[in-house]
């Protein structure tokens, strides 16, 4: 049985303060999944900056590749170095740097190195002039495009960016070695999935993509 939700039921409550204030409670109801990458670039002292980053999505549109990153804080150093460079770089992690990757949230004072920082290796790009991730798997190197306020007055923007080049791990060809899918493949951020019945919230989840066969249409 489905049931309609147009306001926040009772039972479902900031985890935190100001936590409706930063994400909707939308999101933690409906659940549904984004990828996980890292965005890196240089920050205006030189120094290497990484957001570990979802609400992300991809576009093939007349023969390019644009990614939409769709929470891009104003105030924060990912957006800034973005602007400021035109540039940057979506490195993919697998299960096995997560926890690294996961450090650059408590690693990113201006001053500091977020990628080394974090116990992961710099390396530099092929065309762009950001830093790559050496241990992940896929870095897609990209230039921005564009921005656009998610809604008026909102202290984020929604930023284009065209990928120019791309480096992956060779072993993620084949799906019968390590693949791009399943345990050592992509992951994908599950926000505190919340029950609107109960209000019981899961911690946020980390999910992986399992492959099927289907039938010729």
């Amino acid at each position: 049985m489905k049931k309609e939700f147009s306001s926040k039921p009772d039972c479902i409550t900031e985890q935190w303060p100001g936590m409706f204030e930063l994400f909707s409670w939308k999101d933690i109801v409906t659940a549904i999944p984004s990828p996980m990458l890292v965005v890196t670039g240089w920050k205006s002292n030189g120094k290497e900056n990484a957001c570990l980053q979802s609400y992300a999505s991809f576009v093939s549109d007349s023969g390019e590749l644009v990614c939409i990153l769709g929470w891009a804080s104003k105030g924060g150093h990912m957006y800034r170095s973005i602007k400021e460079t035109g540039c940057c770089v979506l490195n993919f992690p697998s299960s096995e740097i997560y926890d690294l990757c996961g450090r650059t949230i408590e690693n990113n004072q201006f001053e500091t190195d977020e990628i080394t920082a974090s116990g992961l290796t710099a390396e530099k790009s092929a065309v762009v002039n950001a830093p790559r991730i050496t241990e992940c798997f896929l870095n897609i190197e990209c230039e921005f495009l564009w921005e656009q306020q998610n809604f008026k007055n909102s202290g984020n923007a929604v930023v284009g960016l065209k990928a120019v080049h791309f480096c992956m791990d060779s072993e993620r060809y084949d799906q019968k070695a390590l693949g791009r899918y399943g345990k050592t493949g992509y992951l994908f951020n599950l926000h505190a999935p919340a029950n609107p019945d109960t209000g019981e919230v899961e911690q946020d989840l980390i999910g992986m993509i399992e492959s099927i066969k289907r039938d010729s249409v």
